[in-house]
């Protein structure tokens, strides 16, 4: 999925979120895209049937792939689903410009959102009514966020009309959490042995910047505990050069 985030435009997202309201009008239908006795080909066939015409190739790739997929209940795919679109909207966010500064930028706005509607009982019973519709939803939305970026606008959007038995803001607190393990990419966790120098962390800087291709915000910690080396955890990527490690590495192998 990630090579196709870094071309992904906001459509992307919108198509997906709209598969995703297909599936949820219809149990029949998930139960069958979901059956494992079913053939995968007779799922493939059901599935692009559904979405032919209605939304780009990108998100019918994407959808296709996860109904190739094997899932333990038909809620599954659905949640699924929601997770890709919502993470192919923080991408694009991401991938604009300063990606570090739009996703503060959007968490900012989503954060706002649930601030505004959890200090307003009026809100709260606006958005959770079951007889006002998904469209009045999104509008009342974009009355209590008008200055939210594009990206923000559509996730809170979504989470108002189609919060998938969530209150609305706990489905905006969900895109959060998505937006923080996606900023992750851009902060490296660095532990030392002892304190870096002005010369030494500059070096370190620009050669991990190098390395990932962008400019990261640098967290060190010193842990006398490594040895000697140096450790680095960006998102859920490990780099380990440490003493520590290499003997453990050393160790292994002459076991073998």
């Amino acid at each position: 999925m990630e090579p196709k985030l870094a071309t992904a435009s906001i459509a992307l997202a919108e198509d997906l979120f709209a598969i995703l309201g297909l599936l949820d009008s219809n149990a029949g239908l998930r139960r069958a895209l979901t059956d494992p006795t079913r053939e995968s080909a007779d799922k493939a066939a059901l599935a692009a049937t559904l979405v032919s015409g209605k939304v780009g190739a990108p998100a019918q790739e994407v959808f296709l792939e996860l109904v190739a997929a094997r899932w333990s209940t038909a809620r599954d795919l659905g949640d699924a689903l929601e997770v890709l679109a919502a993470t192919s909207a923080i991408a694009i966010a991401e991938g604009q410009g300063d990606g570090s500064a739009n996703l503060e930028k959007l968490e900012d706005d989503l954060f706002s959102f649930i601030r505004v509607v959890g200090s307003s009982h009026d809100l709260q019973r606006a958005f959770d009514d079951p007889q006002a519709s998904g469209a009045a939803k999104a509008e009342l939305a974009g009355r209590v966020a008008p200055q939210a970026s594009e990206v923000a606008t559509l996730l809170i959007r979504q989470a108002v009309s189609a919060p998938r038995g969530l209150k609305p803001t706990a489905l905006v607190q969900r895109f959060v959490e998505l937006v923080a393990k996606r900023q992750q990419r851009w902060i490296a966790q660095v532990s030392v042995t002892r304190a870096l120098s002005d010369e030494q962390f500059t070096r370190l800087q620009a050669g991990l910047n190098n390395l990932y291709g962008r400019e990261l915000k640098i967290n060190v910690n010193i842990d006398p505990t490594l040895v000697g080396g140096i450790k680095v955890v960006v998102g859920a990527e490990v780099v380990d050069a440490t003493a520590a490690t290499r003997l453990a590495e050393l160790r292994r192998r002459l076991a073998v």
